[in-house]
């Protein structure tokens, strides 16, 4: 494409993203950089000298030419806040992910570094100014849609124009909303993104320049617009029930204490803990013969859980724990499943559908699987498979597992009638107080775990106002009773929260900007041996009604090849398609870790290196210790 002259001297160049031009003569500098190509073209507009190059923020497609700059005298100045982003970007991206990492939604990491380290010759604070051929450019920090994004403000005669990254696109959109999302559902983010836009409308730009699509002409209306939006957004988002306020006493208004001190009895044989502020998983269906199933085990201290487990014994009748059934893939809801195997016998199981997330968690670049725990194992094995639909016959109980996305898509649902109520265990999906008309019952909206709105909470409400349960037995000890009315309440949340982010993307579906898996390879984590190749798949999904065309060329560092290195084709409707990838390594290739990254375009319109995959070459580094065995690792909120 050729230049656009937008103002006087200013010029946009569009490749992955939209590189501004700023000339003073034949010297230029450049805002962002996207896939380089512009140094090739600079001279259209008789510029011969490149100065400086000002990032907005780090993300790749602003920034995956950066290797065309070797052999170029050109200067970078980046935000303070991403400098290591860019100066040191595959400390962001972990082979052995944990709970705590920068940047990242428990060990899902949210932000998307360049390949290679790009030099940085100068950084921003978040309230800094910056002086070139005499035009003086203010730098504001408005992270939001980056955690460190920068706007640089230029005053001319005819009011402020702003290079505002990706703060806000034409139209009143979001860039993307998986960029956006900080953490586990306290948006915050979305908060951030929302005071980012605020200022910008207190400064009424005169134009706009975003990274992406068309200049902003008079674009304070469409900055409250936007406001608007993610307010609307903030208010469906942010978890469906009083969590860190009134959540403990809204917990369980059901059961009763027993014999055990802290297990408390929800029916004549149903069991549960309950505390202060008290949150671990585990659910107790015992016979009438002292055999036990229990569903979901973890966030114990051990000593704790075994103690009370002995005293069920000696006190309630309690035998034989026959399996511990995981309802989904969290880390948090199996890490002392192993445990109980080893201490007292019990199987594992769980869905087909769920099992590889946790046998082989390394394979994803999820949210809190098991290995991000510390617990001195990395995967858990089960015992048992069950397929959605399974009926299965349990001490008499007649109970049936059926797939039930809601907060993951790698979830399950187990029902049944269990003293004479229709009973559903329902893991993380639903969690609120049955007699507040005001809560939804979502738990945390979490892109990264793979949890768009159609597979996850739309879908879970569909089967909960099927199966019209007596009783929802919910994950971290909820218990909640005669749900009809919040079931209902539930499904209208996910429409209002779909609508809303519907309202924000610049694209037809929502999905593409909410879901940071649309193409993802599988594994995501690969041991690659100097001199062998492996083969992975890269997954491509339609979400529209509508055919789509693709084009995605596999970025490799040096010394590796892919074959095929483009992957181009047609998926048909509301489809995944799996394309097979062969990685090879040259005997020279630099040994540790590297990033793979896939440049997309979609039905003709270039996005640039948004996802990537994980290659170790050579020998990955050891485990490191597990935590001690009585003070598991905690996530910080669930």
């Amino acid at each position: 494409m050729p230049f656009q002259q937008v103002f006087q001297n200013v010029f946009l160049w569009t490749d992955t993203c939209n590189v501004y031009v700023v000339k003073d003569g034949t010297a230029a500098i450049l805002i962002d950089l996207g896939d380089g190509s512009v140094l090739e073209h600079l001279g259209e507009i008789g510029v011969t000298t490149v100065e400086w190059i000002l990032f907005t923020h780090h993300h790749r497609e602003q920034c995956q030419g950066a290797d065309r700059l070797t052999d170029r005298q050109i200067q970078v100045a980046v935000p303070e806040a991403e400098k290591a982003l860019f100066t040191t970007p595959l400390e962001f991206r972990k082979w052995r992910p944990t709970l705590n990492d920068a940047f990242s939604v428990y060990g899902a990491s949210f932000v998307r570094p360049p390949m290679i380290p790009i030099k940085v010759d100068r950084t921003f604070q978040k309230m800094d100014d910056f002086t070139w051929h005499g035009l003086e450019f203010w730098c504001v920090d408005t992270r939001g849609n980056s955690p460190g994004g920068m706007t640089y403000l230029l005053k001319r005669r005819e009011g402020w124009i702003a290079f505002s990254g990706d703060v806000m696109l034409d139209g009143s959109k979001l860039h993307n909303w998986f960029d956006t999302e900080w953490d586990y559902g306290f948006a915050k983010g979305l908060y951030s993104l929302f005071s980012a836009a605020a200022l910008l409308d207190d400064y009424n730009p005169w134009m706009l320049l975003p990274s992406h699509g068309p200049v902003i002409r008079d674009a304070r209306p469409q900055l409250k617009i936007y406001q608007d939006k993610l307010r609307e957004l903030a208010k469906h988002y942010v978890r469906g029930y009083e969590l860190f306020t009134f959540a403990s006493a809204a917990q369980d208004r059901v059961s009763k204490p027993t014999a055990v001190p802290h297990v408390w009895q929800i029916t004549p044989h149903l069991y549960k803990f309950k505390g202060p502020d008290y949150w671990p998983n585990f659910t107790l269906l015992m016979a009438d013969n002292g055999h036990a199933l229990v569903i979901d085990c973890g966030l114990f201290n051990i000593e704790f859980l075994d103690k009370a487990l002995e005293r069920m014994h000696d006190r309630l009748g309690l035998k034989q724990i026959d399996a511990v059934l995981v309802t989904h893939m969290h880390g948090d809801h199996c890490q002392e499943a192993p445990h109980v195997r080893e201490r007292w016998g019990a199987k594992l199981w769980t869905m087909d559908r769920v099992a590889p997330l946790c046998e082989f968690p390394e394979h994803y670049d999820y949210s809190a699987p098991i290995n991000t725990y510390q617990k001195g194992f990395d995967r858990v094995k089960f015992d048992r498979l069950l397929k959605d639909g399974e009926t299965f016959i349990w001490e008499g109980y007649n109970l049936t597992v059926d797939w039930m996305p809601g907060q993951t898509e790698f979830a399950l649902c187990l029902h049944g009638e269990i003293d004479g109520r229709r009973v559903v265990f329902t893991g993380d999906n639903i969690f609120a107080s049955t007699t507040d008309p005001a809560q939804s019952g979502h738990e945390a909206v979490v892109a990264r775990n793979s949890c768009v709105l159609e597979d996850g909470y739309l879908y879970a409400a569909g089967v909960l106002h099927a199966l019209q349960p007596d009783l929802i037995i919910g994950g971290h000890s909820w218990v909640m009773e005669q749900p009809a009315a919040l079931i209902g309440q539930y499904r209208r949340g996910a429409l209002a929260l779909r609508a809303a982010f519907q309202e924000l993307s610049p694209l037809s579906d929502y999905r593409y900007i909410f879901d940071p898996y649309w193409v993802r390879a599988e594994p995501y984590r690969s041991v690659l041996q100097p001199g062998e190749s492996i083969d992975i798949a890269i997954e491509v999904r339609n979400f529209r009604d509508q055919p789509q065309t693709h084009r995605i060329a596999i970025r490799t560092p040096p010394g590796i090849t892919a074959e095929p290195a483009i992957l181009e084709g047609k998926l048909g409707p509301d489809t995944r398609i799996k394309f097979p990838l062969r990685l090879t390594a040259g005997k020279t290739a630099a040994k540790g870790l590297q990033l793979v990254t896939f440049d997309i375009t979609l039905d003709g319109k270039r996005h640039g290196e948004l996802f990537d995959a994980i290659v170790h070459v050579g020998t990955p580094p050891e485990p490191p210790p597990p935590v001690p065995t009585g003070k598991p690792a905690e996530k910080k909120a669930y």
